[in-house]
């Protein structure tokens, strides 16, 4: 298939997806918002005082809807290495979350209480090649699980996306061993072909 097909076929899928739609009608920045949100509703994850942290944040869809929920009353910290068009009530640090530097920012905004929430919608420059994409998730994944560890309070809660496949198992005995309950949930505005799941593992214990 040539690259000038494959890219149509896309624009096609784009234009015919009810999420993408939808975005577009309530100017969300993306379709991924609306897994942030039924994963919300269906689990109560995000209280209008919290502090949150959302790893690979941009375009910003997901800090958009937590802005409309936290507005003033706490914080949220994103970060990306691309830059991000600015939200209200959101601070955007643009760099790598596993430089010191970025880290040492991230830090200062969450104070000494650390935060409530991180969330993660990271996936890797996907190759296309299914064992490929899948180790480099894993290996973004077990970054994450290191961020939390220097920025979570206890009791605070994850939410990550992962893609099915070797590893995971042992991912999720991982997390359980940290956290007090290791959750998986697929919203339905994940595409049908899609292999990614999130998993929300909830009371992060120091």
């Amino acid at each position: 298939m040539t690259k000038n097909k494959s890219n149509r076929q896309w624009l096609y899928s784009q234009n015919k997806d009810f999420y993408v739609k939808k975005a577009r009608e309530f100017n969300f920045r993306s379709r991924a918002v609306y897994k942030l949100m039924e994963i919300n509703q269906k689990d109560d994850l995000i209280k209008s005082n919290y502090c949150v942290v959302d790893l690979g944040s941009s375009p910003g869809s997901w800090s958009q809807y937590l802005s409309s929920i936290i507005k003033s009353k706490g914080k949220i910290i994103a970060i990306d290495l691309l830059p991000m068009e600015s939200i209200k009530h959101v601070t955007h640090i643009t760099g790598d979350f596993t430089d010191k530097s970025v880290l040492k920012k991230c830090l200062r905004h969450t104070g000494n209480n650390g935060a409530d929430l991180v969330i993660s919608d990271m996936a890797p420059n996907l190759t296309g090649i299914k064992t490929t994409d899948q180790s480099r998730n894993l290996a973004q994944a077990e970054l994450v699980l290191v961020f939390c560890t220097q920025t979570l309070k206890a009791d605070g809660n994850l939410l990550i996306k992962l893609f099915e496949g070797e590893g995971i198992k042992a991912f999720r005995e991982l997390l359980k061993q940290k956290f007090d309950k290791v959750l998986v949930r697929k919203p339905s505005a994940s595409r049908d072909k899609s292999r990614e799941f999130y998993i929300l593992a909830r009371s992060f214990r120091l």
